[in-house]
């Protein structure tokens, strides 16, 4: 009996480890660091919160994509220092380009050369991780030969695609708040933060199920958010409520180690996730529920939830 027992006890601990390996994983990353004053705090004091909220969730490594031309920006200075701070604190950082250009709007060359001037900055920094991550995910859009250039730029300068499987807009949520701030324009908080939470939830759940739908299982997924102050503001709630739902945060380097890592979608216009330009590579129609809410949903919430305006008739 003690040895069935032990082989029992032994067949649950391999099927929970299995689960877990297998189960929901996702990294968090957050880009256009460091990012100019938003509608709440000073840079400083984003920092600081985001900080202090993935210490409190225990979020062990999350990665900050870097701008290094925004130093250079009235915004950006002191970033350098904040910078730091995430990296002492256990995250990691990786290239994101030096002035954040839309590759479809500058030549291969250009384009390259902005990235290298971005590496120069970055190399040797503790924190570095060889990652690429392409502004607006703007990866060439219909121009095949200047995508396939850049990609091949990339893997001489031995830059991986610091790519996203699931994408909740919040740089433009964010931006309504800015907007909603100059205009002097009473905000409700608690429906932010429902919002905020709604957006970025429905963002992995849509894009999970159209991994699976493409792939038959479900990846470790690398979530884009951006270095706003709503991240600072409700990061800790989001992770929060991404374990009840079932999901374990991964950091970034265990995400990127994913066997996705080696996908190169040839679809007719290069950008977006990539789950969303795999699903397309084969035929695979997005997922009808959970739904997604992009851009124009997310105004037309945020109008009537945050802001209470009702609709002009």
């Amino acid at each position: 009996m003690p040895l069935i027992r032990l082989l029992l006890t032994a067949l649950l601990l391999l099927q929970s480890a299995t689960a877990v390996a297998g189960g929901k994983r996702i990294a968090l990353t957050f880009d256009d660091v460091p990012r100019q004053r938003g509608a709440f705090f000073t840079p400083e004091e984003r920092s600081a919160r985001l900080l202090t909220a993935l210490r409190t969730v225990k979020v062990r490594q999350a990665a900050f994509f870097i701008n290094p031309g925004r130093l250079e920006q009235p915004d950006g200075l002191g970033g350098e220092a904040r910078i730091a701070a995430y990296v002492a604190a256990g995250h990691v950082i990786a290239n994101h380009s030096f002035s954040h250009p839309a590759l479809q709007a500058v030549s291969a060359e250009d384009y390259l050369a902005d990235v290298d001037k971005a590496a120069l900055w970055l190399k040797g920094r503790p924190g570095y991780r060889p990652w690429f991550r392409f502004p607006y995910l703007d990866e060439g859009g219909t121009d095949k030969a200047k995508r396939d250039k850049v990609r091949a730029g990339l893997a001489e300068r031995g830059l991986r695609n610091g790519y996203v499987t699931a994408d909740g807009v919040d740089w433009h949520l964010e931006q309504l708040c800015i907007d909603a701030r100059k205009a002097g324009k009473p905000i409700d908080m608690k429906a932010l933060r429902r919002l905020y939470l709604q957006m970025q939830l429905s963002a992995v759940e849509y894009h999970d199920a159209m991994a699976r739908s493409t792939l038959g299982r479900s990846p470790a997924h690398v979530l884009l958010l951006h270095e706003t102050d709503l991240a600072a503001l409700f990061v800790a709630d989001l992770v929060a409520e991404l374990r009840k739902a079932g999901w374990t945060i991964v950091t970034a380097d265990r995400a990127f180690a994913d066997p996705l890592n080696q996908a190169m979608p040839e679809v007719a216009y290069a950008g977006g996730t990539l789950t969303g330009a795999m699903a397309w590579e084969k035929n695979i129609d997005p997922p009808l529920t959970p739904l997604w809410i992009g851009e124009a949903v997310a105004t037309q919430l945020f109008q009537r939830r945050v802001l209470k305006e009702t609709a002009s008739k």
